[in-house]
């Protein structure tokens, strides 16, 4: 199984950060702008479009506010397993980090995958730019 880890580093408060990730809604808005082009709510679940014209229907797993962590799944015909956490870990008042890991299946997707999340990481660097 394929594991893909993001480790960000980010100046600004870890609640803020938090409160984008938590809005599972608004990737576009929010968290992921550009990269994510649109996002809608279905039930648990979030439809997204992104950038590429690829559409995702990540279903929300868990949402933690005490851990600062929410997860999500994507189940398709291309995916065997798709799980992936994202969680806030502050770093004194003004910065934290943002770690998004990934575990999945096919292998042979994982170079793609990879590559969207680089592409996702800039996004949101972009969307909690330095004070």
């Amino acid at each position: 199984m394929a594991s893909i880890h993001n480790d960000v580093s980010l100046d600004v408060p870890a609640d803020q950060v938090w409160d984008a990730v938590r809005d599972f809604g608004a990737l576009p808005q929010r968290l992921a702008p550009g990269f994510v082009t649109t996002c809608t709510l279905d039930g648990d679940a979030r439809i997204v479009t992104f950038a590429n014209g690829s559409v995702a229907r990540e279903v929300l797993v868990d949402c933690d506010d005490a851990r600062q962590r929410l997860v999500y799944a994507i189940d398709n015909e291309r995916l065997k397993h798709y799980s992936a956490s994202v969680q806030v870990i502050a770093e004194g008042d003004k910065a934290c980090r943002l770690v998004w890991i990934i575990d999945m299946l096919p292998n042979e997707l994982a170079a793609y995958v990879q590559g969207q999340t680089r592409e996702a990481v800039a996004a949101i660097r972009g969307a909690f730019p330095p004070a």
